[in-house]
């Protein structure tokens, strides 16, 4: 049986790329942190020069392979090669059977018996509106989780947006801390498939895309008028797989509207996942701010609470003279 054979030499480069310029290439947004980057995506996880560690409740880190198997879900050979830019390795058929450690199965934490504080965070906190937040709860795509800490002495609970594939199997799960004090936690589980993230499938052809569940729900919150006719998706991040993954799986979804966050990363995102969507043939692509940073900040403000400011956009991605016109 052949198998793809990575030289020593391939997997000490790919092990040695600075994960802030690789992730910067997925479309990942990253903040400083002290002498760390922090993935604005999963504000537990910190990167430096090759390094990696996830703060979280699992605490594991390590260097750029594990970090592409972790977080993308790769087996080893797909993370090699996307470290190293698509090369590839040499193919051969070994003397003796050898396994590769099985990639961890995606497994849902179990759920809390109520949804009490889950309701309480998105409908106080983020002030979502109830009705919506119903109906995905209603769907099983929201359930708030009961987990124990490694030492087993507490519990502790999260909301989970889970994300199905077109044959109705769970394959992605994000986790969204709830409380109020301290450090709230945020990330995807474990062997999340990043192409099948928390989303709504309605049966017009318009697609709305966020970064993250909570803005998808804000928006829908604040543009609820037949809202369940139109699809959406939240990529919990700002890497497309999920969106390429809906056009490919539901045709008929045509128009795209980029609904990111208010800010220079998130625009320049929006620009460079347009670009990629026109060359693909998309046509009707537009890119839709919100007033302040992101969408549930548009919320806030409209209760009266403090929220953040957009920022300004930054010059355009695209040459308009190469002739990239798009809607």
């Amino acid at each position: 049986m052949g198998y793809v054979y990575f030289t020593d030499e391939q997997k000490e480069r790919a092990n040695t790329v600075d994960l802030k310029d690789f992730l910067e290439r997925q479309g990942e947004r990253l903040i400083r942190s002290g002498r760390e980057w922090r993935l604005t995506s999963d504000h537990s996880i910190t990167v430096r020069g090759n390094r990696w560690f996830d703060h979280g409740p699992e605490e594991r880190g390590g260097l750029a392979i594990d970090f592409v198997r972790y977080y993308y879900g790769d087996s080893f050979p797909d993370a090699v090669s996307r470290l190293l830019g698509g090369e590839q390795g040499q193919e051969y058929r070994q003397s003796r059977q050898q396994q590769e450690e099985p990639r961890k199965p995606f497994v849902l934490p179990p759920a809390s018996p109520d949804m009490r504080r889950a309701f309480a965070y998105l409908l106080k906190e983020r002030l979502l509106d109830r009705d919506i937040v119903s109906v995905f709860v209603k769907e099983k795509l929201i359930y708030e989780s009961l987990e124990p800490t490694k030492d087993g002495g507490k519990q502790y609970h999260n909301a989970i947006f889970v994300g199905y594939d077109p044959q109705g199997t769970v394959r992605h799960g994000h986790k969204k801390g709830i409380y109020t004090m301290g450090k709230n936690y945020r990330g995807n589980l474990e062997s999340s498939n990043p192409s099948y993230s928390f989303h709504w499938k309605g049966n017009s052809s318009i697609i709305y895309v966020f970064e993250a569940p909570i803005d998808m729900l804000s928006y829908i919150s604040l543009h609820k008028k037949d809202w369940k006719i139109h699809s959406y998706v939240a990529l919990c991040g700002v890497a497309p797989q999920a969106l390429y993954q809906m056009l490919k799986d539901y045709p008929k979804l045509q128009e795209v509207v980029l609904c990111l966050d208010h800010d220079i990363p998130g625009i320049e995102a929006a620009e460079r996942i347009k670009k990629g969507l026109f060359e693909s043939g998309y046509r009707n692509v537009k890119i839709e701010l919100s007033q302040w940073k992101d969408w549930n900040e548009d919320i806030k403000a409209l209760h009266g609470r403090e929220a953040m400011p957009p920022e300004e956009q930054p010059p355009p991605f695209m040459e308009e003279e190469k002739g990239l016109k798009m809607a």
